[in-house]
């Protein structure tokens, strides 16, 4: 009996309809700049071969470094727990 994947949207085909896939962006959309310190929030926008985890989604963290043409993003998950995203800039928006 072989086991089936459990890869990163096993179990959430209703978040693959059409009405749930993010819209195609603009290149205005596509090239964000953002500061050290600044608050972002993390949405799913563009593709999805890129996105974070669909756990993040909503959540608010802090910049506080800039790798390629992503960022790194502090969050916090629980009250003590502090989470580090590599995310790219299309899928952050300034809070």
């Amino acid at each position: 009996m072989t086991e089936r994947s459990h890869g990163l949207f096993s179990g959430r085909t209703r978040h693959l309809a059409r009405h749930h896939k993010p819209s195609k962006l603009g290149i205005t959309k596509l090239i964000k700049n953002f500061n050290i310190g600044d608050r972002v929030a993390i949405v799913q926008k563009g593709s999805f071969k890129d996105i974070p985890h669909p756990r993040y989604r909503g959540r608010v963290g802090t910049i506080t470094e800039k790798r390629g043409g992503a960022y790194v993003v502090e969050l916090m998950v629980s009250n003590k727990t502090k989470r580090t995203l590599v995310v790219n800039q299309r899928h952050l928006e300034k809070m």
